[in-house]
């Protein structure tokens, strides 16, 4: 966890860590981009990592998933996008990055 300091207070910003399914996940959406413009494919999985790695200034910021509220998965949509993630008390955890149309119930399996 790295501490910064605001307005004269340490403030404690949560690591933001992606599974390997999640790291899976972004090189399946930058292959896809690819085939159509490897130079967007790029620049748009960065943005999207960016967006997932800013989680941590807003971990309990995006809404419980329905019917994972027991796990404690929150979802982060971006441009059709969807970071599934659980904001943990040291880190946040990525579990997946869902494009769009993708079922969170066979991705996660869980249920």
């Amino acid at each position: 966890m790295r501490r910064h300091r605001w307005a004269g207070h340490v403030v404690s910003r949560l690591k933001v860590v992606l599974s390997s399914r999640a790291a899976d996940d972004l090189k399946q959406i930058a292959g896809f981009i690819a085939r159509d413009d490897p130079i967007r494919a790029v620049s748009f999985v960065g943005e999207l990592r960016e967006v997932a790695l800013r989680l941590a200034d807003v971990p309990l910021g995006f809404p419980l998933v329905p019917r994972y509220e027991a796990h404690g998965i929150r979802r982060r949509s971006w441009k059709g996008y969807g970071i599934l993630y659980s904001a943990l008390p040291d880190r946040v955890f990525v579990h997946r990055i869902l494009g769009p149309g993708q079922d969170h119930d066979r991705a996660l399996s869980l249920v």
